[in-house]
């Protein structure tokens, strides 16, 4: 008997001592619940989580079971507002979220206008975003969509404006946006055209031993470029009127210029 109680004591004052940990996960309502697998604590008397509240307030259901669900519909919440959920445990066993993506934003943004002046001002406008995630900007040249920069979204369902200075190259330009979310299904909008009055660059020498140099009217003129060796592997890029092939070894090359695919050969 005197044993029994002196177990029950050193149990009572393990309870009364335990450490508590804090597990987190934040992100925004997507229209969906939390689901939470709460495994029994340490010693076997009940649930790992003692406590659970969304954006600071306590949710209404009991995390006395070895499993629960969390509803934000409870708080209130509209699709895109943020979300902080924090799940108070013993140190001595760990829940698990079952389900955390469902707080990662995905891509519902409308396009209400885009366009795109000759001189590359690229202006677009959205509502419906759910969350905060990039705007690629790509550039169609070299025969495919091409990343030229990058925009942050606001991630607000109202109407959000942006801008960004596109680089043209001459003659007829294609850019659009996208967004990749964690599905990783791309979302690109609609294609923007625009027609610029800049001079079309050639390449000389056709054989190189030294450097190339892009002209235009007899004038140097700096264009983008890609430079790739027979194998498909990229040695050089960048944007300049002049390019150092020297140190390159001898072979063919291929490059990607203004809109442009030619070979040379390094002699």
């Amino acid at each position: 008997m005197l044993k029994i109680k002196l177990l029950l004591l050193v149990f009572m004052v393990g309870m009364t001592f335990h450490s508590l940990a804090d597990l987190s996960l934040e992100g925004h309502y997507q229209g969906k619940n939390l689901y939470v697998s709460n495994p029994e604590d340490e010693f076997g008397f009940g649930f790992c989580v003692t406590k659970a509240t969304v954006n600071g307030d306590p949710i209404s259901d009991g995390v006395q079971s070895s499993a629960f669900e969390i509803n934000f519909e409870e708080f209130g919440l509209k699709i895109g507002d943020p979300v902080f959920v924090v799940l108070t445990h013993d140190v001595g066993c760990k829940p698990k979220i079952l389900n955390p993506e469902v707080l990662k934003p995905k891509s519902t943004y409308v396009i209400q206008n885009i366009s795109c002046t000759p001189d590359g001002q690229l202006t677009w406008s959205t509502t419906g975003e759910s969350g905060k995630l990039p705007y690629v900007i790509e550039q169609y040249r070299w025969n495919k969509w091409v990343p030229v920069g990058e925009v942050d979204g606001t991630g607000t369902s109202g109407e959000n404006s942006y801008s960004f200075k596109v680089s043209p190259h001459s003659g007829e330009n294609k850019v659009r946006v996208a967004q990749t979310d964690h599905t990783g299904q791309k979302k690109p909008s609609k294609a923007v055209t625009f027609t610029t009055n800049i001079a079309e660059p050639e390449l000389q020498p056709k054989k190189v031993k030294g450097s190339i140099k892009f002209t235009a009217n007899g004038a140097p003129i700096e264009t983008k470029f890609e430079i790739y060796d027979a194998y498909g592997n990229i040695v050089k890029k960048g944007v300049g009127s002049e390019v150092d092939c020297s140190n390159l070894k001898k072979g063919a090359y291929y490059i990607n210029y203004d809109n442009k695919n030619e070979k040379f050969i390094k002699t």
